[in-house]
């Protein structure tokens, strides 16, 4: 008869098998991979608000600026219409972004990586540089929280910017895992 009670009989079964699929949840580079992928998880959660953020401010600014043409008038101003394809823009970038990082790697738990890195030491350099990219996905998240279409077109430097740097440093997050 099967002990499928005997506590020491089904934990050997269950150590076995995690170790055989190369997994053990007491070592502390499982738990860094954990905190890799949420941390991403909620870097791309702040990128949706944001991203939401400038979707809304487009949308109110469409119906402001770009009402149906009519006779009097069929043609839009070409500054309104600029702004809006501006914001449209930025939003499809932070949206590109955003999907980016949360398809980023972490390193593999294989023999082949662990013969040429640490994977505490990577996972640790990991972790600081996805606080990095939390910190400065929530400054763009309050940067453009809230703002007017037309806000966000005259100030489209500043998304720009925080845009430019969290691809800069998503950039070195790669080179983390794949140096040169």
């Amino acid at each position: 008869m099967p002990g499928f009670y005997d506590v020491d009989e089904v934990g050997q079964i269950a150590i076995n098998l995690f170790y055989g699929w190369g997994y053990n949840f007491y070592r502390l580079e499982n738990q860094l991979r954990a905190d890799d992928q949420l941390i991403r998880a909620k870097t791309g959660f702040l990128l949706a608000s944001a991203r939401k953020s400038v979707e809304a401010a487009q949308s109110e600014y469409r119906r402001e600026f770009l009402p149906p043409p009519t006779r009097a008038k069929p043609q839009h101003d070409p500054a309104a219409v600029a702004n809006a394809q501006t914001l449209e823009r930025l939003s499809k970038a932070i949206g590109a972004l955003a999907t980016l990082i949360n398809s980023q790697p972490v390193p593999e738990n294989d023999r082949m990586t662990q013969r040429y890195r640490n994977e505490a030491t990577t996972l640790q350099e990991l972790i600081q540089s996805d606080q990095l990219l939390v910190g400065q996905a929530e400054l763009l998240r309050t940067t453009v929280d809230g703002k007017k279409g037309g806000w966000l077109a005259e100030n489209k430097s500043l998304v720009e910017e925080g845009l430019a740097a969290l691809g800069e440093t998503l950039r070195k997050r790669q080179l983390l895992l794949f140096p040169a």
